[in-house]
């Protein structure tokens, strides 16, 4: 029996009972959105939930994280991810099932992820008798912070649960519905966050020349810092640094005497790593020291992401396998993303091969129709977006269908002992 025929006879308990079960569990997550390392509702609700699967569950892994293994027998285990926090952004999109948590929003689609991940569990233990194996689900907490998948690992993950052969995963984005987009080798960008404060003297907004003033100080840091990706690194390379917040004083006529920074850098190589960070803390310190000031600025990490390189062989497996189910004309290679993940740290962690693709949320034609006015990026609402609603249907069907042929492909064939039931 060939391994899509396998997929297409498990991917058959996708019904309507059960289609209709994730559009609710998708909705309730929506609805209830929480931060990195506080998702202790979602982290209840998903226990509750796969232990009704029949899968053994542990909580409280690497602080907030759940771990659902279900064991069929002799066989590979096959590590499937989904993240499952929010961010601090306050919901904008009109959805009947907006979140209830004022300032929090699952603007990056992890309730998709878990839904999706969710269908596949159900599927899987559904269909015992097609496969062999250990499928160890881990819900994740705290990727938005680069911390979590490390906090799992740190806590044991692999001597309590078994280490896996391949790591499996996928992030629903701004891209067409019914698409699913792979690339192999260095897929994710790394991310260096920092806080940078520069000090200066306070002053009334009247006697302007008795202040150092650190709001001028951090502006003109701001535009210096435009130059780094412009002028320091060559065209060939890619990076990206943006600031992302800058706050300085609480009243117009007072020149306060300190001004924050937060800086979100991107890079693709060691090198050009070093480059940048480099060059952020020589302009830094020196526009602080061209300012006058008389205390020299601070510079923190906030986080960090490593880069996320997709194995080659891992992700040629797995997209062959997806495509003979979907179809190969809806694979895709969208190139190396700016964004960061920390999903690659389970595969570094268990020297095993990782395959991460992208999912399609995105109205078709809608898509189309921005596309073609040439207004994608302005009416295509990014992840991080207070707008970012991703289409249900068929998106979570979609990805369901994605996980599970992705399992299945790298699963035992069918244990003998078990019958067909």
């Amino acid at each position: 029996m060939t391994a899509h025929h396998t997929a297409r006879q498990v991917l058959a308990g996708l019904d309507t009972t059960l289609t209709e079960g994730l559009e609710a569990l998708y909705q309730d997550l929506h609805a209830h959105p929480e931060l990195s390392f506080e998702e202790h509702r979602t982290a209840a609700e998903v226990s509750r939930r796969a232990r009704d699967l029949g899968f053994e569950v542990t909580e409280g892994v690497g602080r907030t994280g759940v771990v659902a293994r279900l064991v069929n027998g002799q066989g590979p285990i096959v590590l499937l991810r989904a993240d499952f926090d929010a961010l601090p952004v306050t919901e904008r999109t009109g959805l009947p099932y907006a979140s209830t948590n004022e300032g929090v929003m699952h603007a990056c689609g992890h309730d998709v992820h878990v839904t999706c991940l969710f269908g596949a569990m159900a599927l899987l233990a559904g269909a015992r008798d097609r496969w062999s194996g250990t499928v160890l689900a881990v819900f994740q907490p705290a990727e938005e912070l680069g911390q979590g998948a490390q906090a799992m690992v740190d806590d044991n993950l692999y001597a309590r649960f078994g280490t896996p052969g391949v790591v499996l995963g996928q992030h629903v984005m701004a891209i067409p519905v019914g698409t699913i987009a792979c690339h192999p080798g260095l897929a994710f960008a790394a991310t260096d966050a920092l806080e940078v404060r520069m000090f200066g003297r306070g002053a009334h907004a009247s006697m302007p020349e008795a202040a150092i003033d650190p709001v001028v100080m951090a502006a003109s840091t701001v535009m210096r810092l435009q130059t780094v990706v412009s002028r320091e690194i060559a065209s060939a390379d890619r990076a990206v640094v943006t600031v992302g917040a800058l706050q300085a004083g609480a009243r117009d006529n007072i020149i306060p005497d300190e001004a924050r920074l937060r800086l979100n850098i991107r890079t693709y190589t060691p090198q050009v790593r070093r480059t940048v960070l480099g060059a952020v803390e020589r302009i830094v310190r020196g526009e602080a020291a061209a300012a006058g000031a008389q205390r020299d600025p601070e510079i923190s990490t906030l986080h960090t992401f490593p880069l996320m390189v997709n194995d080659e062989e891992a992700c040629a497996r797995t997209m062959a396998a997806i495509g003979d189910v979907v179809g190969h004309d809806r694979l895709t290679d969208l190139g190396a993303s700016s964004g960061s993940e920390d999903v690659g740290v389970f595969g570094t962690s268990a020297n095993a091969p990782v395959c991460y693709w992208l999912l399609g949320g995105v109205d078709p034609d809608v898509y189309a129709k921005a596309e073609a006015a040439g207004t994608r990026s302005r009416d295509i609402p990014q992840n991080h977006s207070p707008f970012f609603a991703p289409v249900m249907r068929p998106t979570l069907t979609n990805g369901v269908t994605a996980l599970t042929t992705a399992a299945l492909a790298w699963l035992g064939p069918a244990p003998h002992s078990v019958k067909p039931a």
